[in-house]
């Protein structure tokens, strides 16, 4: 299936984090718990007040299968403001995923690559 965005739904499962920070924290906040609350097919993630693995800011992530791609997409978009999303593909290559297998919803930002090991 093709997808309304530029990332196109090709795996079988996605991540999408949220990223925010000390200023953009309570409308972060506004989006998990809407998150939380509604009928999307997610497992949502903890909210971190600090970075966590390859994320240079704080952020929450949602996890999602193929199927849900375009809902949870559309979604995003609606709801997530002025705030970064950052969307990749689960592989079981993390370094891969998060270099290859990426898009973004707002402004892109560098990722801490170096905490991943590229697999040979």
């Amino acid at each position: 299936m093709s997808s309304l965005y530029s990332f196109p739904n090709v795996h079988q499962a996605y991540h999408a984090h949220v990223y925010y920070d000390a200023d953009t924290e309570a409308e972060a906040d506004v989006i998990y718990q809407t998150a939380s609350a509604s009928s999307l097919p997610i497992d949502l993630g903890r909210f971190h007040r600090k970075c966590v693995g390859p994320h240079p800011k704080w952020s929450f992530q949602i996890a999602f299968d193929k199927n849900a791609f375009d809902e949870v997409m559309a979604w995003l978009e609606d709801h997530r403001g002025d705030l970064t999303v950052f969307l990749h593909g689960v592989t079981g290559d993390d370094y891969v995923d998060h270099t290859d297998h990426v898009g973004w919803l707002g402004k892109s930002v560098a990722l801490r690559l170096d905490i991943f090991k590229p697999k040979s």
